[in-house]
């Protein structure tokens, strides 16, 4: 089960260059990366707390700094991908993996993504061990 809790205040949100720039859209996105586990048949929930202190994105009760620590998160070569032959889209703007990390709502979809991946295989795993004992 992956458990989502976004924790923020009720302030406003004082950058304008951040990717979600509000908490309302932060709550959005949230909710659309539930969906999509949903859809994928992976068991999740998302809470929403409205508290004092920084905003923060807990899953199952770890912050992403936590959890990401110690990961090597890299975008594919081209030589990998399997776009190999097509032309590239030309992006403009912040580079992907760019994180004001002051702002949870600034974080780039590839690192929330990997997160909630890293802790979902983390949860099999630790279910694997207990079956196999």
């Amino acid at each position: 089960m992956i458990d989502i809790e976004y924790r923020h205040s009720e302030a406003e949100l004082e950058d304008p260059t951040i990717r979600r720039r509000s908490t309302g859209a932060m709550v959005s996105y949230i909710r659309d990366l539930i969906f999509e586990m949903q859809m994928a048949d992976i068991s999740c929930k998302f809470t929403e707390t409205i508290c004092d202190g920084p905003n923060t994105v807990l899953i199952n009760k770890m912050t992403i700094p936590e959890i990401i620590e110690g990961l090597e998160i890299k975008l594919l070569d081209v030589e990998e991908s399997c776009d190999l032959g097509k032309g590239g889209i030309v992006q403009f703007g912040r580079p992907i993996l760019d994180w004001k990390r002051e702002y949870i709502e600034d974080i780039p979809d590839t690192i929330m993504k990997n997160a909630i991946a890293k802790v979902f295989a983390d949860a099999n795993r630790n279910q694997i061990d207990v079956i196999q004992t």
